[in-house]
């Protein structure tokens, strides 16, 4: 399993952990040099000019003078969505990928489990999520006190705790749907929907409280955002947590029993329209 998290991290995926990282890292440091011009505005008279039902989609710009406010709109309120669609594509192509290019039967044909390989390159999933949140987080704490936001080390973590959980949970379903669908492509492609689908559904449920009952069972609707700098709401990622752990597991279980294919994407299996296809040429023949 270590030798594969090892390969997982530093071949396949060392792309994707040095390009985000810094790119957002440098992010992190222009908007903390921002920062100083926002506290300096009259806030006030640009929420005059701002629409209710834009201040109520984003919730927190009405606050965008404090530290949490701040943090909320300019980084952890889309940061699901942007990186969620990262963890889309990385979580679909864990495993099927390689049996779409025709490899991973020649990669189980070495002496290790189907279990040590998904463990293995969950682990390196998870650690590649780690360190793009460990690297944005040193680049909003170590400067912050220079440009006037005071918060401590602890207070710029939890959010990342927060986003990181939820990335991790969006990673899972499409590790799960790739064992369900026909290609890696198509379970990413489903997953960054529901992420987007979800962050749109989040926002309209402040404009709309009819949508409430139906919020309340999407990931987003535990996310805390940049308000999490006020306090980690424990229970929720606790559940999200254990929904998590629910999709690793049901995706390891359909990994056990799956039939390796050769290579390529699969298809749709519908017999009957198969059986109806293959017999329309033998009836116009005749």
């Amino acid at each position: 399993m270590w030798v594969e998290f090892g390969q997982t991290l530093l071949r396949r995926m060392r792309g994707q952990t040095l390009g985000w990282s810094i790119g957002l890292g440098l992010y992190a440091l222009m908007m903390l040099a921002f920062y100083p011009t926002v506290l300096e505005m009259d806030l006030q008279l640009h929420m005059d000019f701002l629409p209710d039902e834009l201040l109520a989609f984003f919730d927190t710009i009405a606050i965008i003078g404090t530290p949490q406010g701040y943090l909320d709109t300019y980084f952890f309120n889309y940061m699901p969505i942007i990186l969620g669609i990262l963890v889309a594509g990385m979580g679909a192509s864990l495993i099927v990928a390689d049996e779409e290019r025709g490899t991973l039967d020649l990669i189980l044909a070495h002496p290790i489990s189907r279990m040590a390989l998904l463990g293995g390159r969950l682990l390196a999933f998870a650690t590649v999520l780690a360190v793009i949140m460990g690297v944005s987080w040193l680049a909003w704490t170590l400067p912050a006190g220079q440009f006037g936001m005071d918060l401590t080390w602890i207070e710029f973590l939890l959010p990342f705790i927060g986003l990181f959980v939820v990335l991790l949970l969006f990673g899972s379903l499409a590790l799960l749907l790739s064992m369900l669908l026909p290609s890696s492509r198509m379970a990413g492609m489903v997953t960054g929907t529901l992420a987007v689908g979800n962050y749109l559904l989040n926002g309209l449920a402040n404009l709309d409280e009819r949508l409430e009952p139906v919020v309340r069972f999407t990931p987003l609707h535990y996310y805390q955002g940049g308000m999490a700098v006020e306090g980690l709401n424990w229970g929720w990622v606790a559940g999200q947590v254990a929904v998590t752990v629910v999709l690793i597991v049901a995706a390891m279980a359909l990994f056990q029993q799956r039939e390796i294919r050769v290579g390529g994407e699969q298809s749709w299996r519908w017999p009957k329209l198969t059986r109806l296809v293959r017999r329309a040429p033998v009836e116009q023949a005749e």
